[in-house]
């Protein structure tokens, strides 16, 4: 990613509580029941976002950038995904991001939108660890699934990167480097941002140290 990027980068400046509840940004962390939740074959329990630090814990915040309302922005350094809404205001969400030597960045879209999808584990990730062989045509969607509730795949060019933004059975990773490149978020965050997100929409995976 390029220096003016990361200037650009969403400010994590929080909302006055006035300002917050005086325009529409207060009703933006309610998003009403649609028909997928009612096809969602495994309900999710209550999460207690209490168990993560308030730097990731869902909110909506002040954005001072020059992206497009719908745009995904990735702070890798922070562990931060915002999503721009309009009126200068973005929804901030905690993530995991890449341990050392898997970290990853540049530009992509979002390709395809899955419920509970299926995780093929990669060829070299079962070189790494043998044990994950007896997935290796794929792992059934569901609670106990590494991908979560959602995932979003990450295009470049038509071309799908392998790289997903997803949920997690592990929720207190979120706000690590604990991935294999992958962007994880505690499963009731990515519902959310699934349906939120149209296919097409950009990300931007600002690199680390920029």
């Amino acid at each position: 990613m390029t220096r003016s990027i990361h200037i650009e980068q969403v400010s994590a400046k929080r909302l006055s509580r006035r300002a917050f509840f005086a325009g529409a940004a207060a009703t933006m962390l309610a998003v009403p029941a649609r028909a997928d939740d009612a096809d969602d074959p495994y309900p999710l329990p209550p999460f207690d976002y209490k168990r993560l630090p308030p730097d990731f814990r869902r909110e909506v915040v002040a954005y001072n950038g020059r992206h497009w309302p719908g745009t995904i922005i990735i702070d890798t350094s922070s562990r931060q995904l915002y999503i721009v809404l309009e009126n200068k205001t973005a929804i901030r969400y905690g993530c995991a991001v890449g341990r050392d030597g898997f970290r990853w960045a540049g530009l992509a879209d979002v390709g395809r939108k899955v419920m509970w999808p299926r995780w093929t584990p990669p060829k070299d990730m079962i070189a790494r660890s043998p044990e994950k062989a007896k997935w290796a045509n794929g792992m059934p969607g569901g609670p106990d699934n590494p991908l979560g509730a959602r995932a979003l795949y990450l295009f470049q060019n038509g071309n799908d990167t392998l790289y997903r933004i997803h949920g997690t059975t592990e929720p207190l990773s979120i706000g690590k480097n604990a991935s294999s490149g992958c962007i994880r978020m505690v499963n009731q965050d990515v519902v959310d941002l699934y349906r939120r997100v149209p296919v097409g929409s950009r990300v931007i995976v600002m690199a680390e140290g920029v």
